[in-house]
């Protein structure tokens, strides 16, 4: 069974930053190193499932033209709505995935500390989900914490070889340390340095 919300409420319960976000340097080196990943200076549309309180999200709304963000906790949602308040084209919605999946198309999607909380089925849902709302040159990212986590249905390694197996595109990008993993999947396949006729 994938975890459930009053997991997150409890998290969240007098604590504006339950995993330490803004100070703990291996969270800032993670969040600089996903940023950096990308090959797009800028997006036209991003999706954030699981923002918790918009540390990433604040960084991700300068790099697109509408951000949509989402946390199945209700004070989540609050500090990311006062987090991005300088970001008229971003929105954050209470929502709880696969479930509750916003409208529209995106870019790209970025699974940041989510999927391990989802079991196998609700995991594939969520897949089924973000491939019909990517665009035709969409990209997917996703970064997880590998030490296993009590109460998870899932470890980081069975997220990504999942994600792996059924995204069906090619990997542009594979950062792998003891702590975590960061992968990017991109729907055209075409390197930073190709875009810019380099190569």
């Amino acid at each position: 069974m994938s975890v459930a919300t009053p997991y997150f409420d409890q998290l969240f319960d007098g604590n504006d930053d339950p995993w330490a976000f803004r100070q703990r340097w291996y969270e800032q080196r993670k969040r600089a190193l996903t940023l950096a990943v990308l090959p797009r200076p800028r997006y036209a549309s991003i999706f954030e499932p699981g923002c918790a309180n918009g540390e990433l999200s604040a960084e991700l709304a300068p790099r697109c033209d509408r951000l949509v963000c989402c946390d199945t906790a209700a004070t989540a949602v609050a500090l990311a709505k006062t987090r991005l308040l300088g970001f008229p084209h971003a929105q954050v919605q209470q929502s709880r995935l696969p479930e509750q999946w916003p409208a529209g198309s995106f870019e790209l999607i970025v699974l940041s500390e989510l999927c391990y909380y989802l079991d196998a089925e609700d995991l594939h849902r969520l897949v089924d989900r973000a491939l019909a709302s990517l665009t035709e040159n969409g990209q997917l990212l996703a970064c997880h914490w590998r030490p296993t986590i009590e109460g998870c249905p899932q470890t980081a390694e069975q997220v990504h070889a999942l994600l792996q197996q059924r995204l069906g595109m090619p990997v542009m990008v594979q950062h792998h340390e003891r702590d975590f993993l960061l992968d990017l999947w991109s729907r055209d396949g075409a390197s930073v340095a190709s875009v810019e006729g380099l190569r």
